[in-house]
């Protein structure tokens, strides 16, 4: 460990980046499984393969998982490489974002034969799985553990070989119709794409990023111990890269309080007083959303690598994250006008997505029991890995004692790879942590 942290972390990334694109361009196997940390470049390295791949002369596909990820890939790869010509693959109704419109390189169309064979097709595994003709030397499949077994195998006929980029720690593909008849078979449609493929396939190589250039030195160790114990990655910044200042004061109550030790430290607990509350918990929503208009109003700024001399965090740099849409909305009403460009949304949208500091309302507050879904560890690590310099969690006490009240009570099947971290010893990990940050 000591000489992998000797070398510089834009060393060790490259190194990582060159054996993948070594592996893709070997041919001798039919599929490369990438794992990616939170922020580690995965959008970085799909659109560099990519322009790579299309240099060479070979057409390929990308598959994401929601059109707001296809948009940012088309994007970033026309502004990578602004001669490719890419196609938008799309429903009939879509209507092309300014991100699609701004690049005269790309064209949108709902059928393969109406983009005018480009280099680079890009479209969701939605709209993959209704085209029926035609294959592609290459695909690259983003957000590969989100996608759920059963659409990989509706889009497999679609390509020969394929990267697959993703994140493990993150959430896992859902579903909202039963799927106990399938548990425990190997083709199980509730596993994600990769552990389906890696199921059947156990030969193909599998690397993974070792940096994220996204979360601080103060989160990285964090984040990594809480939910990817077995593989770790460490910040692309040390600790004297990035730091948050304010220019106005505030009136020293307990919000500022927990402010000003997350911009100390990176990390703040809001601890409100031990109560089981209804799941649209008013004081916690409250709570949420006056830590967020505290920042703003104390006009924060972000000192890091991006801006040496400072930026302002403005609204959009703010994101306030929660498990439930009706607890989105609650906060939400708490903002009201002051708080219009304030980011706030479930986990599950926040996926994928970036902020300067980032307010919490942690899956368990308040609750009287701890089930399946608020235990899921790739839900806390979502909400707890979108910010570049401070994270504030806002909870009510008493959540160890809940955890030791309700040991996992999930029943075990054979043939089931056991996922580790599961929740219950995430939220263990990085309540031991918070609780050194706590403000009031």
């Amino acid at each position: 460990m000591l000489a992998e942290l000797s070398v510089p972390p834009a060393v060790e990334a490259e190194r990582v980046i060159t054996a993948v694109l070594t592996d893709l361009r070997s041919g001798e196997h039919r599929g490369v499984v990438v794992d990616s940390p939170p922020g580690a470049g995965k959008s970085t390295l799909v659109v560099r393969a990519a322009t790579e791949l299309a240099a060479a002369g070979e057409p390929l596909i990308i598959v994401a998982q929601t059109n707001e990820q296809v948009d940012d890939l088309i994007d970033r790869l026309a502004r990578k490489a602004p001669e490719l010509r890419i196609g938008r693959l799309s429903a009939t109704d879509y209507r092309p974002s300014a991100r699609v419109r701004d690049h005269d390189s790309v064209r949108v169309a709902a059928k393969v034969a109406d983009l005018g064979g480009p280099a680079v097709i890009i479209g969701t595994a939605a709209k993959w799985a209704t085209v029926a003709d035609g294959c592609w030397p290459w695909a690259i499949v983003d957000e590969a553990y989100q996608m759920r077994s059963d659409a990989l195998l509706r889009v497999a006929a679609r390509f020969e070989r394929a990267l697959f980029v993703g994140d493990p720690g993150q959430l896992d593909p859902f579903s909202t119709v039963e799927t106990a008849r399938w548990t425990g078979l190997s083709w199980d449609p509730m596993q994600s794409a990769v552990a389906t493929l890696l199921r059947h396939n156990p030969e193909l190589p599998v690397h993974r990023l070792p940096v994220s250039w996204r979360l601080p030195a103060s989160a990285a160790p964090v984040v990594a111990a809480a939910f990817y114990p077995f593989t770790g990655f460490r910040a692309g910044t040390g600790p004297a890269d990035r730091g948050l200042t304010f220019t106005a004061a505030g009136p020293g109550d307990a919000v500022d309080a927990a402010v000003e030790v997350a911009a100390r430290t990176g990390w703040g607990l809001y601890e409100l007083p031990a109560r089981q509350t209804l799941r649209t918990d008013t004081e916690a929503a409250a709570a949420c959303a006056e830590l967020a208009l505290r920042v703003l109003r104390r006009g924060a700024v972000a000192v890091s690598e991006q801006a040496p001399d400072g930026a302002a965090v403005t609204a959009d740099r703010i994101a306030i994250g929660a498990a439930h849409r009706d607890q989105v909305a609650a906060i939400r009403a708490q903002l009201g006008d002051t708080g219009a460009g304030i980011t706030v949304d479930t986990a599950n949208r926040l996926q994928g997505r970036e902020y300067d500091v980032t307010i919490v309302l942690h899956p368990l507050s308040g609750r009287r029991d701890a089930t399946a879904f608020h235990l899921e560890s790739g839900r806390l690590c979502v909400l707890t890995s979108r910010h570049r310099q401070a994270c504030i969690v806002v909870a009510r006490a008493g959540i160890p004692e809940l955890l030791d009240e309700h040991p996992s009570t999930e029943r075990v099947h054979l043939d089931v790879p056991v996922k580790f971290p599961d929740g219950w010893e995430a939220n263990q990990t990085m309540l031991a942590h918070l609780a050194a940050h706590r403000a009031c």
